[in-house]
C-alpha cells in the first residue's frame, strides 16, 4: 500500500470516527432536552419556586439513534428531592435508560415559633413561616397558617419544627356525653331529633349517637352539635 493510499484510508477513518463522535453529542443532547421538557412541564403546578439539575449520562452507553426519545416518570417517582426520570425509545431498536435529577421547591412553609406542647390549642403567635426545599421534608407539610391555626398539637414539636397536617388534629365539635340534634334530609323532607352523643367527633368525623329509645345510630359530626345522618 503507498503513501497515499494509507493517508487517504486514515483520513476516511478519521471522519467516521468524527461523525461517531458528532452523532453521541447530539444525541446526549437529545436525551437532555426530553428529560428538562418532562420536567418543566410535570414542576410547572408545584407551589414556590423549581430548580432542576440533571446528573451526569453516560456517554460509554452505546444505544441506537433515535428519532424522537420520550422522557418519562417511574412507577412510584416524585419529581421532589434526588430522584431520576427514565428515557426510552420505541421502534426496530428500542431501550431504557435512566437519568438521575435532583429538584428542589423552595416553598413557604409554616413551622413552631415556640415550643408547642402536646395538646396545645395553636394560635396565630405560635407560627413563623420560613422557605425551605419541599424536597428535604416528609409530606403534609402546611403551607398556610390559617390551616393550623385552632388546631391541636397532636406531639409536641420543638422551635422551628415544620408542621404536618399528621401532627395536628381539629378540635371537637361533638363532646361525649353533649346533647346534640340528629338531623336527616332529602328530597321534600327533612326530619330532627334530640340524642346524646357516645363519643368526641371533629367536623366531618363519624359521632355515636344514642337516641332517646336506646337505640344507637351514627352520623357526620357538624358544628353547632349537629349530627346528620347518614
Amino acid at each position: 500500500m503507498n503513501y497515499r493510499k494509507a493517508s487517504l484510508i486514515l483520513l476516511m477513518l478519521s471522519n467516521a470516527t468524527l461523525c461517531h463522535a458528532a452523532l453521541d453529542r447530539a444525541q446526549l443532547q437529545q436525551i437532555q432536552q426530553a428529560v428538562e421538557q418532562l420536567l418543566r412541564t410535570q414542576t410547572a403546578g408545584l407551589p414556590g419556586k423549581v430548580s432542576f439539575v440533571l446528573g451526569d449520562i453516560d456517554t460509554r452507553l452505546n444505544l441506537p439513534a433515535c428519532p424522537a426519545p420520550e422522557a418519562f416518570i417511574p412507577p412510584g417517582v416524585r419529581l421532589w428531592g434526588n430522584t431520576s426520570v427514565g428515557i426510552r425509545c420505541s421502534g426496530g431498536n428500542p431501550w431504557t435508560v435512566y437519568v438521575t435529577v435532583s429538584v428542589r421547591v423552595m416553598s413557604g412553609v409554616v413551622i413552631a415559633a415556640r415550643s408547642l406542647t402536646q395538646g396545645h390549642v395553636i394560635e396565630l403567635a405560635d407560627l413563623s413561616v420560613q422557605e425551605a426545599d419541599l424536597g428535604q421534608l416528609p409530606g403534609a407539610v402546611i403551607a398556610d397558617p390559617a390551616q393550623a391555626v385552632g388546631r391541636i398539637v397532636t406531639l409536641s414539636l420543638a422551635p422551628g419544627q415544620p408542621l404536618r397536617q399528621d401532627l395536628l388534629r381539629s378540635p371537637p365539635v361533638i363532646q361525649q356525653g353533649q346533647s346534640v340534634t340528629l338531623r336527616s334530609q332529602g328530597s321534600g323532607f327533612r326530619v330532627s331529633a334530640e340524642g346524646r352523643a357516645l363519643s368526641n367527633a371533629a367536623e366531618g368525623q363519624v359521632a355515636q349517637v344514642r337516641t332517646p329509645s336506646g337505640q344507637t345510630v351514627s352520623g357526620i359530626a357538624r358544628a353547632g352539635a349537629i349530627v346528620d345522618m347518614r
